[in-house]
């Protein structure tokens, strides 16, 4: 797997926190919590998450079904 592969499986803070309708501070503050894990890249320590952490977390916070599609 190469590495634009695998980047292509990450999300940024900003689509992250669209999906859930939060801010973006909103979301670094639960990355920062432990409440979901983000991965830091670069030297600046940019936060990217994992698209199926994502989803399953999308499937945890809601009953419906349907939900963790709306990330793909």
């Amino acid at each position: 797997m190469g590495n634009g592969e695998l980047m292509s499986d990450m999300l940024t803070v900003r689509e992250v926190a669209r999906l859930f309708h939060v801010h973006p501070n909103t979301l670094r503050r639960w990355s920062n919590n432990g409440r979901i894990r983000a991965y830091r890249i670069t030297s600046r320590g940019d936060r990217r998450f994992k698209r199926e952490e994502i989803a399953r977390f999308l499937a945890e916070l809601s009953p419906v079904k349907d939900n963790a599609s709306r990330i793909r």
